[in-house]
């Protein structure tokens, strides 16, 4: 699953379609090293993202908007001051690099018209977004690289700008144009590495994906080494290669993904044909910037909400462990109490037959009448039957306040435990910024963070998640356990059902309730799903799901956020698949 630059063709080739001409209408940097670009053109209106976050770098045509912080970051400042209001002249990506150049045409103070060009730059961890005017010289970028940084290449403004090497790879679309077949075997031949690699690593804009599919066009085993191929096999891998090509230069994209089951496996810009036929299904797309929304973007706020939640995983992950450390060894403190009652009973029996015991005796058998067997009692010979018995229900005694206070201390403990691997599983669930402040806010009203100056708590943004049934039906979902404690006793009625995992963290579901409508077994169905889908064990194959009217949910006095009680209860057992759900 490569952004490759066979993908950035197809990305260049729709933002040719559909922004060119068009006129720059708004620019905006919802994160430190991404832009959205609102452009106007023929009546309507498009949202181009870019992207150099060095996990996931991305550019594609997007419907979805961000906020954006109340005070602009300085490149975007950089930018309104020179191209907004512009319009767009060119988009070009040079060569199959994945690079693309948006040059935006201007009047300048004077009342000139000008050119500057926007540079995004789609290299994994080199990402980046360059600034450019007529003479190719930089004026900034969203990241500023120094020679301390880069010794190859400097992205500073007043530098001039090139494209970085890409490690000797040829460029592609000069074979194809000149047919150069001769170049390409010669190439191919040269050396001994196995086939798709030579491909990918040879000639740039090729990932390894596209690579096998070549070979698999070509009929050859892409890992075969190159130097076993004979003139049949590299004609037949000429005739690949140039029929990819031919694909990208006349725009004959079909970006598609392949699905291996439901996990997605593999994704291209062009038709793998590899996959043809096989138990994997083929989703067709009808544009690249649709495919990119589906999959990457997704992942893409997946990979920043990570990012900008690890500090807060991290505090949660140490005070997690010390906790389950504390909980372990209260555990085996309470295990060594655990003979307390034996020590009682010693006590009682010495009393009852320890009278005739002669003196020096190290031990008395006799009956225990609790349970009829015989048992065999230690005794300290230096002391005398009521003070051997006074030993044992001092030793009992003093077991027995220890296992009281454990027995509370470990049961504090443990819900302390449970309350942190719920906020665990609600990091792993939180979706923006806004859940992490909810996050944030149970651990201070919790008392895991300190609330420095006694500032003010911020309010709660986000609801909980909203789907819609197969049949009409509401259903909701908590995201951390202030949204938990929210849905569940002040969104949910009586008459709608509650729905948790079993045994495990994660979010309350409420399937709403409807008069005069009743609840078909589907109903009951999804929202188990989404109960096993929002939970720890969304990766398992069937999670079992406990489901009860909410008016049967209780939450104790004094309890932790999220924390309830029910003691009547249904149970499913179920796969957390929501593929058929929709969102509202």
């Amino acid at each position: 699953m490569a952004f490759d630059g066979i993908a950035v063709a197809a990305v260049t080739r729709e933002l040719n379609d559909k922004l060119l001409g068009g006129r720059v209408y708004k620019i905006a940097q919802p994160e430190e090293d991404e832009l959205l670009i609102t452009v106007k053109n023929n009546s309507s209106q498009y949202m181009l993202s870019v992207s150099a976050n060095p996990s996931l770098p991305l550019i594609y045509l997007t419907e979805n908007k961000k906020p954006s912080p109340i005070t602009a970051p300085a490149f975007c400042m950089l930018l309104r001051k020179y191209i907004l209001n512009g319009r767009i002249v060119a988009i070009f990506q040079p060569g199959l690099e994945r690079i693309v150049r948006i040059t935006v045409e201007h009047l300048d103070e004077m009342g000139d018209m000008r050119q500057k060009t926007l540079i995004a730059e789609i290299m994994g961890k080199h990402s980046n977004i360059i600034f450019v005017n007529e003479d190719n010289v930089i004026i900034d970028s969203i990241k500023r690289i120094n020679a301390s940084v880069s010794s190859v290449r400097e992205v500073l403004p007043g530098r001039d700008y090139f494209v970085p090497n890409t490690d000797d790879k040829q460029d592609a679309l000069k074979l194809y144009v000149n047919n150069d077949s001769f170049g390409f075997k010669k190439y191919i031949s040269s050396g001994a590495k196995s086939l798709f690699k030579a491909i990918y690593t040879g000639y740039t804009g090729f990932s390894p994906l596209m690579a096998s599919e070549i070979c698999y066009e070509a009929s050859l085993d892409a890992d075969v080494s190159t130097a076993s191929l004979g003139e049949e096999h590299l004609e037949r891998l000429w005739r690949a290669f140039y029929g990819v090509l031919d694909r990208v230069v006349k725009n004959s994209f079909s970006p598609c993904i392949v699905f291996s089951g439901k996990v997605l496996s593999e994704f291209s810009a062009l038709e793998l044909r590899m996959f043809s036929g096989a138990e994997d299904s083929v989703r067709f797309y009808d544009s690249m910037s649709n495919l990119l929304e589906s999959f990457y973007a997704q992942k893409s706020t997946y990979t920043r909400i990570r990012q900008k939640s690890a500090d807060l995983r991290k505090l949660v992950s140490v005070i997690l462990e010390r906790t389950v450390k504390k909980y372990d060894l209260q555990l085996k403190q309470m295990e060594d109490t655990s003979k307390r009652e034996t020590y009682r009973i010693y006590g009682e029996l010495i009393n009852a037959f320890g009278y005739g015991l002669d003196p020096g005796s190290e031990f008395l058998e006799c009956d225990n009448y609790y349970d009829n067997s015989r048992v065999r009692i230690p005794l300290d010979k230096d002391l005398s039957p009521k003070d051997n018995a006074k030993r044992y229900f001092d030793k009992y005694n003093k077991m027995k306040r220890t296992y009281e206070a454990l027995k509370e201390l470990t049961q504090s403990v443990l819900v302390q435990k449970t309350q942190l691997e719920e906020i665990m599983c609600a990091l792993d669930l939180a979706q923006d910024e806004a859940d992490l402040n909810d996050i944030k806010k149970e651990l201070i009203i919790s008392g895991f963070i300190k609330n420095k100056g006694n500032a003010k708590l911020p309010k709660a943004v986000n609801g909980p998640l909203h789907f819609l049934s197969s049949d009409g039906f509401d259903i909701f979902v908590g995201k951390n356990n202030l949204q938990n404690d929210e849905l569940t006793f002040k969104l949910a009625r009586g008459n709608d059902w509650w729905f948790h995992a079993k045994n495990m963290p994660g979010s309350h579901v409420i399937l709403k309730a409807v008069r005069d409508r009743e609840f078909p077994d589907r109903a009951f169905e999804e929202a188990a799903a989404l109960a096993a889908f929002f939970s720890k064990g969304r990766e398992m194959d069937k999670v079992e799901v406990d489901y009860v009217l909410k008016k049967e949910v209780k939450k104790p006095s004094g309890a932790v956020p999220g924390f309830v009680v029910y003691y009547t209860n249904f149970s499913m057992v179920i796969a957390p698949d929501i593929s058929g759900l929709s969102r509202v």
